[in-house]
Parts: structure tokens; sequence; C-alpha cells
């Protein structure tokens, strides 16, 4: 079977319920989608769920659409990312069906796939050439045409309507608690994990090593629920002055007479009671940041098990993750540096197809996400998307210098989008201190100590400008481009500089003339 074929085996269904919704032929949906997304093996198809290359317009970013960046056109252009490919299949249609240009193809039989094509085409759909007859080669060669004629077959028989009134949208089945399991935390894409099971360098003391019997997931004001159905609260701690802070422990049985226990750690609140029943799904708390042993907020989630003799293990919850995700057939992954803490603990039988992040792509997914600290997700004002662009061009220069491999580099970057501050000292080695850090206003604020000069202010637009200019140059040597950043960094503190050393000489000038008066 040809990727072809396997493409229109995996999405026939949700082309078919568009045809359906809309009258646009399933064959020429699958065709685009085929064509558009390289067999869903794209990149956007991959991370985006995004089949159409359709981008992400002002209205979109204006009602809280997600995008990412990638560049098409032009560099950095803004693509809608959905958070399954039933919704990108749905957007496509409403796409075509809303913009006025491809009025004409709505007056056309629902199972006329050649006219559909050229008039998509005629319509300006795709910028390259023969995009009709390039779409028929794919319908014919593959028999695409077998989905309208199921369809339109259909519809005779049951006496039914196109129309999205005659066809309401199924849910895609990716729901969380669909089938009886869920995260921790609901994520539409992933689980931005800060800090992974096993031994680190202890977060309270630099100097020791500590295991870390747990993970530690971004979190900001989130409700923590329960994973499984049949849980039992066994345990409750309202007291934030604890280690842990608020936390409870949920208990699952299992057939063999085990236990999985599931412990939740720093809340802010605890919503249930020991000997409340939860169902999956449930919420049982807030995210929080209580506790002697935190540094921001998060949530740490660990799991043990309870075996039939009494016998307890701390297992990665990761490994307690996974077989959930299976068993409920939850899509979203568990990323921690870009890698995907679940795909080593999946079964044989389900291998995992994602691949390892680059540092790139890995900045760019955590800054489209809704965990990035610095979400550049619906954001309407110019100010702060040119303040988030620098800080990202910014991140990315920064960690590629000191020769730091790519594990190094990632992890630098989630360092920095946690903590939404980035480390400017590779650029400025010869300062005490210097960083910048976007603020909850999502403004830039550059931080610099030298020993003499204290500096911290937002910077401006021109600077912000300037900076993502010469940031975003990719015709210049990378080098170049450090020393021509660290030379603009340099102008701003010697800049704020004067302007001190001004005001400071004003005022006592003043002092003096006060003085002189007396």
């Amino acid at each position: 079977m040809s990727r072809n074929q396997e493409y229109a085996q995996q999405y026939a269904e949700f082309a078919m319920e568009q045809m359906r919704r809309y009258g646009i032929p399933a064959s020429v949906t699958l065709a685009q989608g085929i064509l558009e997304s390289s067999n869903g093996r794209s990149r956007l198809a991959q991370n985006e769920n995004n089949h159409f290359g359709i981008k992400a317009t002002p209205s979109w970013i204006a009602e809280g659409g997600r995008y990412g960046l990638y560049s098409d056109d032009k560099p950095n252009e803004k693509f809608c990312s959905y958070d399954s490919v039933g919704d990108s299949y749905e957007h496509h249609s409403r796409f075509l069906k809303e913009n006025s240009r491809y009025a004409g193809c709505f007056k056309l039989s629902p199972d006329d796939y050649k006219g559909w094509t050229q008039s998509i085409e005629k319509a300006g759909y795709a910028t390259g050439g023969r995009y009709a007859e390039n779409l028929q080669k794919i319908i014919e060669q593959n028999g695409l045409q077998q989905y309208d004629r199921l369809v339109m077959q259909e519809m005779v028989a049951q006496g039914r309507e196109f129309g999205v009134e005659n066809n309401p949208l199924r849910t895609s089945g990716e729901v969380t608690n669909a089938n009886g399991y869920s995260f921790p935390v609901e994520r539409k894409e992933f689980l931005f994990v800060t800090s992974p099971f096993g031994m680190r360098q202890d977060p309270m003391d630099g100097t020791k090593q500590k295991m870390h019997k747990g993970v530690d997931i971004r979190c900001n004001g989130d409700a923590v629920l329960a994973t499984e159905n049949g849980g039992k609260v066994i345990a409750v701690n309202h007291n934030k002055n604890t280690p842990g802070g608020k936390s409870l422990t949920m208990e699952y049985a299992r057939a063999d007479g085990s236990k999985v226990q599931c412990t939740y750690m720093h809340l802010r609140e605890v919503s249930v009671k020991v000997g409340d029943s939860v169902q999956v799904g449930g919420r049982l708390g807030i995210s929080g940041n209580t506790g002697t042993r935190t540094t921001g907020e998060h949530l740490h989630f660990g799991v043990a098990n309870i075996y039939a003799d009494g016998t307890r293990r701390d297992i990665d919850p990761a490994a307690y993750l996974a077989e959930i995700a299976q068993k409920g057939q939850l899509k979203q992954q568990m990323l921690h540096n870009g890698n995907d803490l679940l795909a080593k603990y999946k079964r044989a039988e389900a291998p995992s197809v994602e691949k390892n992040l680059s540092p790139d792509e890995w900045m760019k997914k955590l800054l489209s996400s809704e965990d990035s600290g610095v979400g550049l997700s619906g954001c309407n004002d110019p100010i702060v998307e040119m303040a988030m662009t620098a800080f990202a061009s910014l991140m990315l220069l920064a960690t590629q210098i000191d020769n730091r491999n790519e594990e190094e580099q990632k992890a630098a970057i989630s360092a920095a989008m946690d903590s939404r501050n980035i480390d400017l000292m590779p650029l400025l080695p010869n300062m005490k201190n210097c960083d910048l850090t976007i603020g909850e206003n999502g403004k830039a604020i550059l931080r610099v100590d030298n020993g003499e000069l204290r500096v911290s202010r937002e910077l401006t637009a021109a600077e912000l400008s300037r900076l993502s200019a010469t940031l975003n140059n990719h015709t210049l040597p990378e080098e170049t481009r450090r020393m021509r950043v660290a030379g603009m960094l340099n102008t701003i503190i010697l800049s704020e500089a004067a302007s001190q050393n001004f005001e400071q000489g004003m005022s006592q000038q003043q002092g003096q003339t006060e003085n002189l008066k007396r």
C-alpha cells in the first residue's frame, strides 16, 4: 500500500464528515491533505496537526487560536495549530466556505471532484502551478472517488441532506478522559516537564545530588485531575509549611491485589478529603507553589506501586502515564527538553513515531504552547510580540555559545522559558550580572550589574526593533550577529549610565544651588 493510500485510509472518515457538512468532495479534501502535508509527515502536520498549510490570521490569533512559526514564503510565518487533525479538517472546510473567493466551488455538485479542483486552483488556493492537475492525479491514482460515492449513496439511502445543521460535528475522540483515563493536568498537546524522575542537582542546595521521586510539571493555577476511575483519596495535607506543601494522594486498586498511588504536591488548594471517591478527570485541587522545597509554581506528581505483600516502590511517573495513555488512547506527550518521556515506556506494538526535537524546534514548540510562560499565542500587542520575538532569538543565540551540545541547549531553553529569564552573560562576559526578563505584562526588562552601575529598565520599541532585525538577519555569520547584538546591549547600558550620571549631576547641582540660597 502506498503512503497516499495509507493517509487516505487513516483520514477518510474526517473527509467524508466534511463532505456531509459542507458538500466538499471527500476526494478533494484528502488529496489536498496528502499534497499539503506530505502524507501527514510534514513538520506542520506532525507538530501542529495542520494538514492544509493554513496560516494564522489576525482574527484567528485575536480569538485565542494557537500557532506555530515556520518559514514558507517568508521566515517565521504564523501557521494555525490545532488540538487534533479533525479540527484541522473542520477549519479547512470553514476556510473555503467562509471565503467569498471560493463561492463558485459551492455551486458545484459534491461529487464533481474535477470541477472542485479547477475552481480551487482558479480561486488561488496555492501559489504553484498545475494545482488542479496534481490533485486530480492523486485522486485518480489512489481511487479516492470511492469516498465521494460512499457519501452520495449514504445520503440518498438515508434521505439526508448536506449541511452543517443536518450533520453535527462529532467529537474527535481525543477528549482527555473520553476512555476512562486522564493526565494529572489538562493539556491540549503536551505536558512541559521541568524536572524528570531520577537523580538531580538539589534545587535547594546546588552542591548536592538528590533523588527526585516524581516529575515536576509546569503549571499556572491549573486544576489537578484524577487519572483513573474508581480512585480513592487516602491522604491529604493542608500544611503549606511542609516540604511538599499542600498535597494529596489518590489510590487505585488493581485486579492482582496491588495498588497504584498518585501523589500531588505544592498545591494552592486541595478540593477533596480523605475517603472521597473520585472518577477520572475529577478535580482534586489547584496547582500552586506551597511547601518549603519549591522554587516556583509547578505540580510535583509522584507514583508508587504497592504490591500485594505490602512492599512499596516509587516508580517513574512517565511509565505509569505511558501505560494509561495507551489504555485511554491519550494523544498528549510529556516533554522534557524537547524529548518525549513516554516514548521509552510504550509497548513494542505501539512504538512512538515522534523524533526528539532540535533546539530550534523545541523553542518554537514552547513559544506557541500554553505552557511557555511567555507564550506568543493570542498576542495582539505589537510591542509585546516584538519583545517575545527578541526574547526567543536572544535565547537561542545565548544557548549556542560555548559549544554546547543539543541536549545542553534544549535544557537551557527549558530553564529560560520556565523562568521567563535569559542569562546574557555568554554575550556580555565582562558584566557581573546581565539578564533579560519577560515581565507579567509581556514587556522586556534588561537588568545589568557591571560592578559600578546597576541598570533595570524596559527596552523601548526602537531598541527591540533593532535587536530583532539583527537577530533575524541570517545572512550574517553567527559570530557577527553575536558581536552586533553585544554592541547594541552595551550601547543601551552606556546610554542608561549616561542618563543616571546626568540625573545625579543635576541633583547635586540643585543641592548646591539650594545651599547658596541659604
